[in-house]
């Protein structure tokens, strides 16, 4: 029996097959953003060839098939969801448009937010209302709904987002009104705020609700059809899918909050990255995985992931669990430009799978950061990967001369060197971004380079960081894919708590712990019989007036007062700089995170080295401005066993990956036949 996972990305999609005895095999064909099912229905089409079997001998024989998508966030990016329709309590229905009045730049008074995706016309306000403790004040008036159905019915309204005024504490006026859309409009999509986002803050629940009611029909639609063509190729199972939160959950549960899935693909790789920390022998890491479109970074600390209670996509909030991840334009398919003032630009925008890279030879002009690495000799000319993509080094040095040597006056070297300090200076920041702002010292942890690119770049990234040490997986550029199968099926229970931190309010908690954990252990009935879910008990704590929570952990049998100040201190410390002895400490929420782990990746054995490594050819490259060009050895990846070390400068190319070491660096092939570059 195998396991499958599958990651749709910008440019291409993975998948990794882990075959009965621990075996890895790796495939990897373009993606066809269009549709995405096909670059998944094609990968496994590859996989069956590579392995010599049939499409449904490979099917028939899987027994976890899940699946990391773009879908979510590619239907908000490009606004191709749904007709949605919102019923707010009266008086609130521009509350979607009001937002929070906060931008990311203070100074920048002029860029406006993004359009939101219901127009004030299709906001119906509904009498009835909620107080702040959940009582009922006034009650539905059903009425109301249904003279906005007629009206959603005249503007082609396809999906009804509800959020009412205090749902969080009583949901019941949006169960009514949820009835009274399906008695009079039985085809309609509704998404209710209270069972997507509980949380106090009417705009983050609206958008959130908004958001799930937009992609609703779109994301399920895919999801099921995928689903059906799968067991129609001969698999037996269900698809299961990977969250925002990192955690795996079937596709029957997750429609019914698709807006859980905006973070799919990029979360897997917090799987990968427990992987990988076994291997290695750390739980102190950060990854630095980059793509053809994209560079996301998150951290393990403790081998524990960061979560963060909502994210922003394309100017809109989610109000999900999610993965600290933070992503920047910084891919290999990234693309330079000069602009009129005559600097120097590199992303956010990217070439994709289609044309790609100038050198691809696709049709492609723009000058890419892939482009740069051909004109300085880090890539080779010739095919890469399965063959499908033939790299020209002419049509590379064509674009980096056209596009940005001549508009600065300068040679095509120089601007190739430009655009790759560029895009390792995007690379670095996007690091401190989740690491020094959060308090931690990058330069104690390892660096994991994953991705096609990150190999690429992670020696010079790393050495900027002061990490020690840079740890490149073999098959870094299947890494979330690989993540995938190491994805705990999980699901979050969450309950609004607004008290203040004593006695009486912690002798609470156990009855409203143990709720919230039914509530969470019944959403994981039937995901992996046999095996016992963890729970894991988390409490949100403020200082009074503060308007960001700290999460922290809460043992039942153990804590009081005087240990969970002391652990939201310690943490309000790390975070913030600071704490304030004398402010009172408020609960904000309680949340039970519920996992079922995953059967762990196996560690795999790779070939001893028999004889001293030879390198297969030697390739001029720039180096750096002091040092120049130089002949450096280039290896073949699958020509290196474990216990092999090199000195750098290097090059070592891998079917998915190309991996550069500098002068001073020290690159092993470790047990698993992964690479340890050793900074100097």
């Amino acid at each position: 029996m195998n396991r499958i996972g599958v990651d749709v990305g910008g440019t291409f999609t993975d998948l990794v097959v882990e075959q009965d005895g621990g075996a890895i095999a790796v495939f990897k064909v373009p993606s066809v953003p269009a549709d995405p099912s096909r670059g998944v229905l094609d990968a496994v089409a590859a996989a069956a060839a590579g392995l010599g079997l049939t499409v449904p001998q490979l099917l028939s024989d899987c027994r976890w098939f899940v699946h990391g998508s773009t879908i979510a966030t590619n239907t908000v990016l490009e606004r191709k969801g749904a007709k949605v329709g919102m019923l707010t309590t009266f008086g609130f229905r521009d509350s979607l448009e009001i937002r929070r009045g906060i931008r990311v730049n203070p100074w920048d008074h002029r860029t406006p937010f993004a359009e939101p995706l219901v127009p004030r016309y299709l906001r119906k306000g509904v009498r009835g209302r909620i107080d702040v403790n959940g009582k009922e004040l006034a009650p539905l008036v059903a009425e109301d709904i249904q003279s906005a159905l007629a009206d959603f019915e005249k503007e082609g309204v396809e999906a009804v987002a509800v959020c009412f005024i205090n749902a969080y504490v009583n949901g019941v006026h949006e169960e009514q009104a949820a009835e009274v859309i399906r008695a009079a409009a039985p085809k309609m999509s509704v998404s209710l705020s209270s069972r997507l986002a509980p949380i106090m803050g009417e705009y983050e629940r609206g958008s959130t609700t908004v958001i799930d009611a937009f992609i609703r029909k779109r994301v399920v639609t895919y999801l099921e059809a995928l689903g059906q063509r799968l067991k129609e190729l001969g698999f037996k199972g269900e698809v299961t899918l990977v969250q925002s939160n990192g955690g795996a959950i079937s596709l029957s549960r997750v429609s019914k909050a698709p807006v859980a899935l905006c973070l799919s693909g990029p979360a897997a790789g917090i799987g990968a990255m427990r992987y990988f920390g076994r291997l290695c022998g750390s739980d102190n890491l950060i990854c630095m995985e980059i793509g053809g479109t994209s560079c996301d970074v998150s951290m393990l600390q403790s081998g524990r992931s960061q979560i963060i209670d909502g994210f922003d996509i394309a100017g809109y909030y989610v109000a999900m669990p999610a993965i600290d991840i933070h992503t920047v334009g910084a891919g290999g398919g990234t693309i330079a430009r000069v602009d009129d003032a005559g600097l120097l630009h590199c992303g956010p925008q990217g070439a994709g799978a289609m044309p790609g890279p100038a050198s691809y030879g696709r049709g492609g002009t723009d000058a890419t950061t892939t482009d740069a690495l051909v004109v300085l000799g880090r890539m080779r000319e010739g095919p890469i990967g399965d063959g499908s993509v033939v790299i020209d080094a002419k049509k590379a040095k064509a674009a980096c001369s056209e596009k940005i040597a001549k508009p600065l006056k300068l040679d095509e070297q120089e601007a190739a060197i430009g655009m790759i300090q560029l895009l390792e200076q995007n690379l670095l920041h996007a690091v401190e971004e989740i690491s020094v702002k959060r308090g931690l010292d990058p330069s104690r942890y390892t660096l994991i380079a994953a991705g096609g690119a990150g190999p690429m770049h992670g020696a010079t990234v790393g050495r900027t960081l002061g990490c020690k040490q840079v740890y490149v997986p073999r098959h870094a550029g299947a890494f979330c894919a690989l993540g995938m199968l190491d994805s705990d099926i999980r699901h979050d229970a969450y309950r609004v708590f607004d008290a203040p931190l004593g006695e009486g309010e912690l002798a609470q908690l156990p009855k409203i712990f143990s709720e919230l954990s039914a509530a969470a252990l019944d959403e994981l009935k039937g995901e992996a019989a046999g095996t016992a879910p963890v729970l894991r008990r988390v409490v949100d704590l403020v200082y009074k007036g503060q308007m960001r929570s700290v999460q922290v952990d809460y043992d039942p049998k153990a804590d009081t007062v005087a240990t969970l100040k002391g652990r939201f201190e310690a943490d309000h410390l790390r975070l913030y700089g600071h704490i304030k002895p004398i402010t009172p400490i408020r609960f904000t929420a309680l949340r039970v995170i519920a996992t079922i782990a995953a059967s762990p990746l196996a560690a795999p054995a790779h070939a001893k080295a028999a004889k001293a490594p030879n390198p297969t050819s030697k390739r001029r490259v720039f180096l750096d401005r002091r040092r120049g060009w130089q002949d450096i050895p280039v290896y073949a990846g699958d020509g290196l066993g474990a216990g092999h070390a090199l000195q750098g400068p290097l090059i070592i190319e891998e079917r998915t990956m190309t991996l550069y070491a500098g002068p001073d660096d020290h690159v092993s092939v470790d047990a698993s036949g992964n690479f340890l570059i050793e900074l100097r």
